[in-house]
């Protein structure tokens, strides 16, 4: 049941929905070709790292805001030079400003805009860190999704030559115990290893369809044939 659900889910129809289409393993077709190499640039649109991608960024300009409210808003007026006061002094960090100043907003009280930049910046430090750890779990699973795939195709290739062989021992069986040259033990014998070397194949091509299918599942969709030139 759980199985169908997420079929279901995956040809886009509610999970409930019992009309689902019959899919032969022999209607599902491989890419061309599988690739030897990807760009890494074809990661970026998993959401799990674009959603930390978005989140960095935001961290980002949150230490740009923070960094821009240490800069004091007033407005000067013509009794500053008289009271030779000097712009150095205006951002030198003073606590109290009331020299020709007409203040905005409240200035360095206690630290506060400074410890809110520090806290903006751990935050960024924060989101960098996760940002980092994001992209190389999702690099990681395309890297074990390839090589899933790479061994499904030797394993693929390995089981069709052996499934020939077997169907090939299977019909000279036959031809041996219409002949009379064999028992029906070893003409039995022989069609459970065709069976059984049949079975082993859709299994591999199985495997390969469902690695392949996870190969494009981590890299979000985002891969054709000209990918990998």
């Amino acid at each position: 049941a759980q199985a169908g659900h997420q079929l279901a889910i995956l040809l886009g129809a509610p999970p409930s929905d019992a009309a689902l289409p019959d899919l032969a393993l022999d209607s599902l077709a491989l890419p061309h070709t599988l690739p030897v190499a990807l760009p890494s640039t074809l990661a970026r649109e998993r959401p799990d790292i674009r959603a930390a991608e978005a989140v960095l960024h935001q961290a980002s300009a949150n230490v740009g805001v923070a960094s821009a409210n240490l800069y004091p808003r007033f407005s000067i007026s013509a009794g500053i030079g008289s009271e030779r006061t000097r712009i150095a002094d205006i951002v030198s960090g003073l606590n109290v400003w009331n020299i020709g100043l007409g203040l905005t907003q409240p200035i360095f009280h206690g630290g506060e805009l400074r410890a809110n930049k520090r806290a903006a910046e751990a935050a960024y430090d924060a989101a960098f860190a996760s940002y980092r750890e994001t992209v190389l779990l999702a690099l990681q699973q395309v890297a074990d999704a390839m090589r899933a795939v790479e061994h499904d195709a030797a394993e693929l290739d390995a089981r069709d030559t052996a499934a020939r062989e077997a169907t090939a021992e299977n019909a000279i069986a036959g031809e041996r115990y219409a002949a009379g040259g064999i028992s029906t033990f070893a003409l039995l014998d022989a069609q459970r290893q065709a069976l059984q070397a049949a079975l082993d194949r859709t299994r591999a091509q199985a495997d390969r369809l469902a690695d392949t299918a996870a190969l494009f599942q981590s890299l979000a969709g985002n891969w054709s044939d000209d990918s990998a030139r």
